[in-house]
C-alpha cells in the first residue's frame, strides 16, 4: 500500500486515556477499506503500565496518575515535551510482520536523530532507542484483528525527573535522556515531518 494512503492527525496535546479510548474505538470500527492512521499526540503528565507490567517497577507513589494498558512493556511515563506517535496500520493488509514494524519505528527515530548529527541505536534485547545507553525512546504495540495500536515516545523537551520514580520500561537505573541535551534550538514542526516522513520511507523501501 502506498504512503499517500496513510492520514496523518496532528492532535496537539490530548489526555491519556482519551487517546487511549479513541485508538481502541478506531481499531474495532475499520474494515478492509480504512485507511491506516498515524496519530501524533503528546498527553498530560502520566504514568502508562504494560499489559504484563510488574507494579514494583513503580519505585514509589506520586501525585501522577497510573494507567493501565494493553501495549507490551512495563512502566513509562508520558508529559508534554515528548513526541508521541501512534500507528494504526493493517499489518495483515500490508503483509508486514511484528518484529518488522518495530524495527521500523526504530529506524525512523534513529534517521531522525542522524539530521541532527546525533549518534543513536536499538537494541536487540530492549526495544526502544538509545543514545550512549541512555534511553531517548519508548515503544511498545498492541495487535488487535491484525492490526496496530500504540507506537513509539521520543523524548524532546520535557521534564525527566518522574522517570526516577520507575524503573523505566522495567529496566533498573536505565537513564532517561532527551533531544534538548543535544540540540538548541528545537524545531517541534521539524521533528514532527522528520519523523513521520522517515517511518513512511521504511514502509515504501
Amino acid at each position: 500500500m502506498k504512503a499517500e494512503n496513510i492520514i496523518i492527525q496532528d492532535l496537539d496535546i490530548q489526555p491519556y486515556l482519551q487517546t487511549y479510548q479513541a485508538m481502541h474505538e478506531f481499531t474495532l470500527n475499520r474494515n478492509e477499506q480504512t485507511l491506516d492512521e498515524i496519530w501524533l499526540v503528546e498527553h498530560y503528565p502520566v504514568f502508562t503500565q504494560g499489559k504484563v507490567g510488574k507494579p514494583e517497577h513503580l519505585l514509589c507513589k506520586t501525585d501522577i496518575p497510573i494507567v493501565q494498558t494493553d501495549r507490551g512493556g512495563q512502566i513509562t511515563y508520558h508529559a508534554p515535551g515528548q513526541q508521541i506517535m501512534y500507528i494504526l496500520f493493517d499489518l495483515k493488509r500490508r503483509k508486514i510482520g511484528i518484529r518488522d514494524i518495530v524495527s521500523y519505528l526504530e529506524k525512523s527515530v534513529i534517521d531522525t536523530l542522524q539530521h541532527y548529527g546525533i549518534i543513536a541505536y536499538a537494541k536487540a534485547d530492549a526495544p526502544g532507542v538509545y543514545i550512549n545507553n541512555k534511553k531517548i525512546c519508548s515503544l511498545g504495540l498492541h495487535i488487535k484483528r491484525g492490526c496496530t495500536l500504540h507506537g513509539l515516545a521520543l523524548n524532546i523537551d520535557m521534564d525527566l525527573g518522574p522517570f526516577k520514580n520507575i524503573n523505566p520500561c522495567g529496566y533498573a537505573g536505565l537513564q532517561m535522556t532527551q533531544l534538548k541535551e543535544y540540540v538548541s534550538p528545537i524545531d517541534r514542526k521539524k521533528i514532527k515531518q522528520l519523523l513521520t516522513n522517515n517511518f513512511i520511507k521504511q514502509l515504501t523501501n
